[in-house]
């Protein structure tokens, strides 16, 4: 996260006493990540976060694979998913390695009866449609159509949505998610030549705070199993934090693209990074000015990483046939580039109103089940 933040009340100094008003004192808990170097918050309970009642039996998540290794171009219509009224039960893995999880998800479910914490990795949730409140223990945040929330691991929430008709694009993270190193200077500053900045980053902003004793339900995830605790008191008793550590989120809407004479590379579309893959948002810009140039890219050759484009909305410029909720994967070791025809329709055209996400990933994707029957298998013929 860019910045310092902080809601509620807190003491004036970190792990000293800090009363109630009845005299008995809050309960502290360091919220942090990489053992105590990673990013953290202190927050300030009413009740202990500690108070286990019951633990159901764990039971399995982990996606069923149908392809080990891939070398093969595929296209997915992620539309065609099926509407699942619970949030967890609606995700459905469609690609991951040992770095990453990519799923679809479509609840119907206006809002679950239980929290849920992933303790595995970092979330991105992409709306691409739905509105609603992101809930979570150091306070609530709007989201709406075009919002990456970017939710950091162990994150006591839950999705309140506005109607049932929603679509989430996401992608899980075993290694923190940060804004890209180059966008940030020495102090951790998003530059001038950023795409985004810190004003278009929106915050918790309403704490939530609940003094209730009873029993809640929290659903964990931790290595595809999802255990089911009971808390004796409310999750979302904190009456105060500060730190780095809470999410946020950022409209892809708000990305600001880089363009040049030229056509430029897809790292000046880089939104978010890892240490093991990148994410990019493909945005309406101006087309390149130089008065020879290609606007549609140029076909390249994946030999480091498998890229997947998940697809927004407008007119794609390099792709023939594709629409809203198509996801395609063009793996590493094979080139590709723009469709037949693609090229030279782009010649002379001024702008696009394209809208993507982009994951491009630095060790191969496996394929489930589920991505499997969402293709025809009949896309990597496409460019004959």
């Amino acid at each position: 996260m860019p910045r310092y933040h902080k809601l509620g009340k807190i003491p004036h100094k970190r792990h000293t006493v800090f009363r109630k008003k009845d005299g008995s004192i809050h309960h502290e808990e360091l919220f942090g990540t990489i053992g105590f170097d990673g990013m953290s918050s202190l927050l300030y309970h009413l009740h202990r976060p500690t108070q286990v009642k019951s633990i159901k039996p764990a039971y399995s998540v982990e996606p069923e694979i149908a392809v080990e290794k891939n070398l093969k171009a595929y296209l997915m219509k992620g539309f065609d998913i099926p509407k699942v009224s619970d949030h967890l039960e609606s995700r459905i893995s469609l690609m991951l390695n040992n770095d990453l999880n990519i799923s679809l998800s479509s609840p119907t479910n206006l809002e679950e009866d239980y929290f849920y914490k992933n303790t595995d990795g970092d979330e991105v949730i992409f709306v691409h449609k739905g509105s609603g409140i992101l809930r979570s223990f150091v306070g609530n945040l709007k989201f709406f159509p075009g919002d990456y929330l970017v939710i950091p691991r162990g994150m006591i929430y839950s999705l309140k949505f506005e109607e049932g008709d929603n679509r989430l694009f996401i992608v899980e993270s075993y290694t923190p998610v940060y804004t890209p190193k180059r966008y940030r200077n020495y102090f951790g500053q998003m530059l001038e030549n950023s795409p985004y900045c810190e004003r278009d980053i929106r915050v918790p902003e309403e704490l939530e705070t609940h003094d209730e004793l009873g029993e809640f339900v929290i659903k964990i995830k931790k290595e595809h199993m999802i255990h089911e605790y009971t808390y004796t008191s409310h999750p979302f008793d904190v009456v105060g934090f500060d730190g780095y550590n809470y999410p946020y989120a950022f409209s892809i809407h708000d990305f600001e693209p880089i363009t040049g004479r030229i056509h430029q590379p897809p790292p000046v579309h880089q939104t978010f990074e890892t240490s093991r893959f990148v994410i990019c948002s493909f945005c309406p810009r101006m087309y390149d000015y130089h008065p020879e140039s290609i606007p549609a890219p140029y076909n390249h050759s994946n030999i480091d990483s498998d890229e997947v484009l998940y697809y927004v909305a407008g007119d794609f410029m390099s792709r023939n046939h594709v629409d809203q909720g198509f996801i395609s994967l063009h793996p590493a070791g094979i080139p590709h580039g723009p469709h037949p025809g693609a090229a030279e329709r782009s010649i002379g055209k001024k702008q696009t109103d394209e809208l993507a996400v982009v994951v491009d990933t630095f060790a191969p994707l496996k394929l489930t089940k589920a991505a499997i029957e969402l293709s025809d298998g009949k896309y990597h013929k496409s460019w004959i």
